[in-house]
């Protein structure tokens, strides 16, 4: 079972295959891995013991930035992202970045995010589309149109907890992609536009 992995000179964290969203450029449609790791299907979700067992047996020579981000959305699981936060930060001195789609207010609704606070360094948020139409279209929510706007109140809030990017994938139009831009200008977040791939040796 695949808990920790490597990728371009981090360690990413999958805890959960668990998500909300069907994207439409999901890599999970195509590979069961990236960069030639084992498979990122969870065979169960991870307990604390194993996620510490296999942190610690994990081969951290170099790496000094681990991210939250595997076959699922970690947010699914919030309480295990705190605490194997809390463990990382008590015994590394690892950056924690956390990739998310930013619905965890619709997924545990008492959720307070103020506990990422001094765990999380920086939050990446999948915004997507520029309208809530387009984000439903694209991102194929479980919420409905209302995960959009859910998903910019995130962004606002946890701006002011650690540093905020927003990405997008490049399967929607230029023209888009720039309505994407002006969304995270007037929220004073900086926007990433990603390449779209169809293949396990890039990722996010």
């Amino acid at each position: 079972m695949t808990i920790f992995y490597k990728f371009e000179g981090k360690m990413y964290i999958n805890l959960t295959n668990g998500c909300p969203c069907k994207c439409v450029f999901c890599i999970r449609d195509n590979a069961d891995s990236i960069s030639g790791n084992d498979s990122l299907w969870l065979e169960h979700e991870p307990t604390m013991e194993e996620i510490v067992s296999a942190f610690e047996s994990f081969d951290k020579t170099g790496i000094s930035e681990a991210v939250f981000c595997g076959y699922g959305e970690p947010m699914v699981r919030a309480d295990m992202v705190v605490s194997t936060a809390e463990y990382i930060k008590a015994h590394s001195d690892m950056k924690l970045r956390l990739n998310t789609n930013g619905l965890v207010k619709l997924i545990h609704p008492d959720f307070d995010i103020n506990r990422l606070k001094g765990l999380i360094d920086s939050v990446s948020i999948s915004l997507n589309a520029p309208n809530a139409v387009r984000y439903n279209e694209v991102t194929r929510p479980s919420f409905g149109e209302k995960a959009f706007d859910t998903m910019l109140d995130f962004a606002d809030k946890i701006k002011g907890i650690c540093h905020t990017a927003f990405t997008v994938v490049d399967v929607i139009s230029a023209g888009e992609i720039e309505e994407c831009r002006a969304v995270a200008d007037k929220m004073g977040i900086p926007l990433r536009v990603r390449a779209y791939v169809t293949d396990n040796e890039s990722y996010t």
